[in-house]
Order: structure tokens, then sequence, then C-alpha cells
């Protein structure tokens, strides 16, 4: 008799088929898990509770919106951590968010009452700042004011601390600095410096009186061209250009 052969093992395509739960041959036996993720209890495979929508409970709680009055103060201590700011630029930075205007006057207003925002302080001091850093003139300041939400009697009122004698000085002082590395015909070393201090908000007659004296004391060649200058009438033809 020819005897049996060893049964052969592993999962070949004679390995054995898999068992049910009867223990015969037939449908495999369903995991512990069903199709759609839950045990045999009817609980969620992961072990995560969940909503009746089959959501987490933890990631529902997670994505409620925060309160919006609670966003709007994080958005402005977030703004006035870089640098002072007006109730225009912080209610323009709520808008951008999404913030309600009725939430952003809300939040605005009690700044205001307890002096974390205050435009008239912020005017004063942009004013000092960037007429002593910059060199700026009150033209050129009112500008940046306007653009940054301050009213105009507000800005006048700041503007008012900067007289015109201190105007003048500054613009000469500027002058005197530029002049050290300017080089060129006394023509052109007056229509540039002329045109720096232009840009930088100051009138025609303070510029063109500020660079003529300051090309009179340069050397002979300079004074002999800003002697010919007459100031007035070309303060009054910068005048009527600007107009």
């Amino acid at each position: 008799m020819v005897g049996r052969r060893g049964a052969r093992t592993g999962r070949g395509w004679d390995a054995a088929p898999a068992r049910t739960d009867g223990g015969g041959v037939g449908r495999p036996r369903r995991s512990r898990a069903g199709a759609w993720g839950q045990s045999r209890r009817g609980e969620p495979a992961d072990g995560q509770p969940r909503d009746e929508d089959g959501g987490s409970v933890e990631r529902a709680e997670s994505s409620r919106p925060v309160d919006e009055a609670e966003r709007a103060r994080e958005i402005c201590l977030r703004q006035l951590a870089v640098r002072p700011r007006t109730r225009a630029e912080l209610a323009t930075a709520l808008t951008r968010k999404g913030i309600s205007p009725e939430v952003s006057d809300q939040v605005l207003d009690r700044y205001d009452e307890v002096g974390i925002i205050d435009d008239a302080a912020f005017a004063r001091a942009w004013v000092s700042s960037r007429h002593q850093g910059r060199g700026l003139a009150r033209r050129a300041l009112a500008n940046e004011l306007r653009q940054r939400g301050v009213d105009a009697e507000t800005a006048t009122e700041a503007l008012g601390e900067l007289d015109e004698t201190t105007e003048a000085e500054t613009a000469r002082a500027l002058v005197d600095r530029k002049l050290r590395t300017v080089t060129g015909a006394p023509d052109a070393v007056f229509r540039r410096l002329v045109g720096m201090l232009a840009r930088k908000g100051y009138p025609p007659g303070v510029a063109i009186r500020a660079v003529k004296e300051a090309l009179a004391e340069r050397d002979a060649e300079a004074a002999e061209f800003a002697d010919q200058i007459d100031a007035d009438a070309l303060a009054e033809a910068e005048a009527e250009i600007d107009r």
C-alpha cells in the first residue's frame, strides 16, 4: 500500500480553507469590527465616542466657533503688539477678518474708554517720530495721518506742535547733510536738493531758501550760482505748478 503523503502546510493553492463560525467550509469569519468600523457591541472601532451623525464628539467640540468679541479682541491685541494703531486701522483689520460692524464698534469703544487706543496721542507721537527720524514736513505728515484714519481736527492739533521755525531748521539740516556727498554742477545740485525736500513735504519757499543758503556757503562757484536765485519768485512759480 502506498503510504499517504504528508499534508502540505502553507498558504498556497493547497492551503486549508477558511473556517466559519460553525467550524466548516463556507464564508470567512467576520472580524470583530463590522463593515462600518463598529464592534459587535455597536461601539466605534477606535474607541472614540460618536455623535448622532457618526462624527467624533471630541472633534465636534474643538470645531465650535470662538466668541466673536473674543476673536475681535485677539485681533486688536496682535495688531497693537506690532506698533500703536489708530481706531480706523483696527477697524479695517477687524473687517478684513470678518468681524461684524456691531462687534467691532463694541470692542473699539471699550478700548477707547480704557485708553488702549488714542488717536490724539498716536498723532502727536507720529508727528514727533517721523519729523525727527525722517525729516518729514507737515504736508507729508498730514498725508500719512490721513492715510491712517486720523480725522482732520486731530491731525491739525498734532501738526501744530511743529512750527515753521523748526521745519525750516530741519530742512537746512537735511540739505547740509546731503551736500557732503552730492556732486555735480551747482544748478544740478540745486534741482536735486529742492526735489529731495519737496518729496519730504516741504513748501517750495522753505525748500528753495534752505538750498540757496547752503550753496552760498559751499564754495565760490556755488555761491555765485546761489546769488542769482530769486527764492521768492521761484517759490511762487512752484506754488502755481502745485495748484
